[in-house]
């Protein structure tokens, strides 16, 4: 598997003004609570693919870019799950991470707009987030909190 490439993504740490973190439940996965994150579509940049995921999977863009990770964050998939997912082309991802100011309100989130992914949303709180993840991602959201912790102290 380490022959596959990695496959590009985007994710998304969106802050609300209480300093809290957007967090949701997959519905294929029991108790697997993620930031979102998606691929990069072909000729799209990383700052226009992380707006549009964002539109999909939470259902608003009510969002001004704060910051970007400075360098791609990758991890491997576990080796029960490479040849399953994104039809066995990758071996895992690499990822640019964005953190995200939340502009709208609550109401504005609408989860089931497009091809849901989550079955249930919640603020979470920074240091919450590596819990929640599945393991393989963990270490991907332990170097995003670092990049992005002074943000909350801002």
């Amino acid at each position: 598997s380490t022959s596959l490439p990695y496959r590009s993504g985007v994710g998304l740490m969106l802050f609300n003004p209480q300093g809290l973190v957007f967090t949701a439940r997959r519905i294929d996965t029991a108790d697997a609570w993620q930031m979102p994150q998606g691929g990069i579509d072909e000729g799209e940049t990383a700052r226009d693919a992380v707006l549009r995921e964002m539109k999909e999977e939470i259902g608003t863009d009510q969002a001004e870019i704060l910051t970007e990770t400075a360098d791609w964050i990758s991890y491997d998939l576990p080796a029960d799950l490479v040849g399953k997912v994104w039809k066995g082309r990758y071996r895992g991802q690499r990822q640019k991470w964005f953190a995200l100011r939340f502009l709208g309100s609550d109401a504005d989130i609408d989860i089931n707009k497009h091809e849901p992914e989550f079955a249930a949303w919640k603020w979470a709180k920074l240091d919450e987030l590596p819990a929640l993840i599945v393991p393989f991602k963990r270490q991907v959201y332990e170097a995003v909190l670092r990049e992005f912790a002074d943000l909350v102290a801002a």
